[in-house]
Protein backbone atom coordinates (compact mmCIF):
# COMPACT_ATOMS: atom_id res chain seq x y z
CA UNK A 1 0.00 0.00 0.00
CA UNK A 2 2.89 2.36 0.73
CA UNK A 3 4.11 2.06 -2.87
CA UNK A 4 0.68 3.09 -4.15
CA UNK A 5 0.59 6.13 -1.86
CA UNK A 6 4.09 7.10 -2.97
CA UNK A 7 3.03 6.89 -6.61
CA UNK A 8 -0.08 8.96 -5.96
CA UNK A 9 1.92 11.63 -4.14
CA UNK A 10 4.52 11.72 -6.89
CA UNK A 11 1.84 12.17 -9.55
CA UNK A 12 0.17 14.93 -7.52
CA UNK A 13 3.53 16.66 -7.08
CA UNK A 14 3.96 16.46 -10.87
CA UNK A 15 0.67 18.32 -11.34
CA UNK A 16 -1.48 15.36 -12.34
CA UNK A 17 -5.18 15.67 -11.63
CA UNK A 18 -7.42 13.01 -10.08
CA UNK A 19 -8.60 11.69 -13.45
CA UNK A 20 -5.02 11.21 -14.59
CA UNK A 21 -4.11 9.44 -11.36
CA UNK A 22 -7.13 7.15 -11.59
CA UNK A 23 -6.26 6.22 -15.16
CA UNK A 24 -2.62 5.63 -14.24
CA UNK A 25 -3.56 3.37 -11.33
CA UNK A 26 -5.99 1.44 -13.52
CA UNK A 27 -3.15 0.80 -15.93
CA UNK A 28 -0.93 -0.20 -13.00
CA UNK A 29 -3.49 -2.74 -11.90
CA UNK A 30 -3.61 -4.27 -15.38
CA UNK A 31 0.21 -4.25 -15.67
CA UNK A 32 0.06 -2.08 -18.77
CA UNK A 33 3.47 -0.41 -18.46
CA UNK A 34 3.53 0.72 -22.07
CA UNK A 35 0.35 2.78 -21.67
CA UNK A 36 1.56 4.13 -18.33
CA UNK A 37 4.75 5.34 -19.97
CA UNK A 38 2.75 6.90 -22.80
CA UNK A 39 0.50 8.67 -20.29
CA UNK A 40 3.49 10.00 -18.33
CA UNK A 41 5.18 11.12 -21.54
CA UNK A 42 2.10 13.04 -22.63
CA UNK A 43 1.92 14.82 -19.28
CA UNK A 44 5.63 15.63 -19.45
CA UNK A 45 5.19 17.10 -22.92
CA UNK A 46 2.30 19.18 -21.66
CA UNK A 47 4.46 20.57 -18.84
CA UNK A 48 7.27 21.40 -21.26
CA UNK A 49 4.80 23.21 -23.52
CA UNK A 50 3.64 25.25 -20.52
CA UNK A 51 7.25 26.23 -19.86
CA UNK A 52 7.69 27.32 -23.48
CA UNK A 53 4.48 29.34 -23.31
CA UNK A 54 5.70 31.03 -20.13
CA UNK A 55 9.03 31.88 -21.76
CA UNK A 56 7.18 33.46 -24.66
CA UNK A 57 5.11 35.58 -22.28
CA UNK A 58 8.27 36.66 -20.45
CA UNK A 59 9.85 37.61 -23.77
CA UNK A 60 6.82 39.77 -24.57
CA UNK A 61 7.10 41.54 -21.23
CA UNK A 62 10.84 41.99 -21.63
CA UNK A 63 10.28 43.55 -25.04
CA UNK A 64 7.65 45.93 -23.66
CA UNK A 65 9.96 46.91 -20.78
CA UNK A 66 12.78 47.50 -23.25
CA UNK A 67 10.58 49.67 -25.49
CA UNK A 68 9.30 51.67 -22.53
CA UNK A 69 12.78 52.35 -21.21
CA UNK A 70 14.01 53.27 -24.64
CA UNK A 71 11.16 55.77 -25.16
CA UNK A 72 11.25 57.01 -21.55
CA UNK A 73 7.50 56.57 -21.00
Amino acid sequence: MNKKLDIIQNLKDAGCDDDFITKYLRLEKSYNRQEQLKLLSLHRTSLINQIHDSYNMIDCLDYLIYKMKKQKY
